[in-house]
């Protein structure tokens, strides 16, 4: 995956079912920490509800390793597994989504509960606003001083960064280019160089 969508800014969807009150918070969160601590900070604000359900797909929409989810207390199944299946179904990665429940003294069975937290999350996720992460990769290049410029203007050209920079006998430079891009500029500093030039991976 070169690129994908994450939430521009936090979202805040209310409702009330027989009279439990249901608030449910998006918010980007690029990381577990991030995730958790963001969970933290709504549990935080609102201390005195009777559950903070959560669910979170911390990295990229595809990584399975950074799926998470909580009923914080509810019956088993009834809110943190149809709230992840909404985030995994918006196709939206650096994502966390909780849930906060005032009890109103109606129970809501099984069915109620699932409908209630799946249904908060699918109606935040209409309000949310979004911008694209491009994935990028680090590259160390070794490079003679008159090409300097132009290997500058190519990487900035290709949505990159210069990330630093040695001068010795050469200039040893540490670069970080989009995902999508790397083919492009391995051949366009070959073309620049007479195939001097070379991208070489650092390892993450």
């Amino acid at each position: 995956m070169q690129a994908y969508p994450i939430p521009a800014a936090t979202v805040s969807f209310s409702e009330e079912i027989k009279k439990s009150r249901f608030t449910t918070i998006l918010a980007a969160t690029p990381g577990i920490e991030a995730a958790k601590a963001f969970i933290q900070h709504v549990r935080e604000e609102h201390a005195s509800a009777g559950h903070h359900c959560w669910a979170f797909v911390a990295g990229a929409p595809d990584d399975a390793q950074q799926l998470g989810f909580s009923d914080d207390g509810e019956p088993s199944g009834t809110a943190g597994k149809p709230m992840l299946a909404q985030l995994m179904g918006s196709g939206i990665g650096e994502i966390t989504a909780v849930v906060v429940r005032y009890y109103g003294g109606i129970p809501l069975g099984t069915g109620g509960l699932v409908k209630a937290y799946g249904g908060g999350v699918q109606q935040a996720l209409k309000q949310i606003s979004l911008q694209e992460k491009v994935l990028q990769k680090e590259y160390g290049l070794q490079c003679d001083y008159a090409l300097l410029p132009q290997v500058e203007s190519l990487i900035f050209q290709l949505g990159g960064k210069m990330l630093h920079s040695e001068y010795g006998v050469d200039v040893v430079l540490q670069v970080s280019i989009p995902v999508r891009a790397t083919e492009e500029a391995a051949v366009r500093l070959r073309d620049l160089s007479r195939g001097a030039l070379h991208l070489v991976p650092i390892p993450q």
